[in-house]
């Protein structure tokens, strides 16, 4: 099993594919999440018997490439900015438009699924609500205790049927404030999708906010495949 280097305007990408794919994934990724990308596909593989296509693309600036909006930083010095809408545009002006020349992409035979962690998560949760391009979501981990998320989520409806939301059991329990608000809120973002009609779950995982991401990340997918 191998992954393609590419340069796609400027963005390392890295493309897995299977033949006769059904589906494909999008995941916006950091270093760490590249070191085990490897193991979530091979963990993709085991929980679905269906063939997908994965193109991953490398973030360089984590709090500014996801984010809708700016806000203050919550760890350290760094603000929050935002770049998830030149993010976005990167997917649906040049990569989408790469894959389908490529042929790994074909809007009438595969779905297009988008998925996160963390931050990333919160960038696929926000794309579901500016395009109707992705058919579901994988929301692992993600960051709705960034400031104003819920209020916008209480006032908007995402456009994928099927979104996909997990947290681990032990990320709420954390010092910082604003972090600490990531129960209460997926909770409520759980309840919203589900008022609003859509396809979801809320899957709870052992463990603290760093736990067995690359597993988490193939659930999140799988379930988006099977369903």
């Amino acid at each position: 099993m191998q992954t393609k280097e590419l340069t796609i305007s400027g963005k390392r990408c890295y493309l897995y594919e299977q033949k006769e794919a059904v589906s494909v994934l999008i995941q916006p990724v950091d270093e760490h999440d590249l070191e085990i990308l490897n193991q979530e596909i091979d963990a993709i593989r085991a929980l679905t018997s269906h063939p997908f296509n994965l193109i991953a693309f490398e973030i360089e600036d984590w709090q500014r490439e996801l984010t809708p909006w700016s806000a203050p930083a919550a760890f350290g010095k760094i603000p929050f900015g935002d770049g998830a809408k030149d993010t976005l545009s990167f997917l649906t002006d040049k990569l989408l438009p790469y894959l389908k020349e490529s042929g790994s992409y074909s809007p009438e035979q595969m779905q297009l699924l988008l998925g996160g962690y963390s931050l990333a998560g919160l960038f696929a949760l926000w794309s579901a609500y500016n395009t109707g391009l992705f058919c579901g979501i994988a929301a692992v981990s993600p960051s709705v205790w960034f400031p104003g998320w819920i209020t916008y989520a209480s006032s908007n409806t995402p456009n994928a049927p099927f979104i996909y939301l997990s947290l681990g059991d032990k990320e709420e329990r954390t010092k910082n404030r604003m972090m600490a608000q990531v129960g209460d809120a997926i909770r409520k973002q759980y309840t919203l999708l589900e008022e609003q009609g859509h396809h979801t779950v809320l899957e709870w995982n052992p463990g603290n906010h760093f736990v067995d991401s690359a597993k988490r990340m193939a659930k999140g997918f799988a379930w988006l495949i099977n369903y």
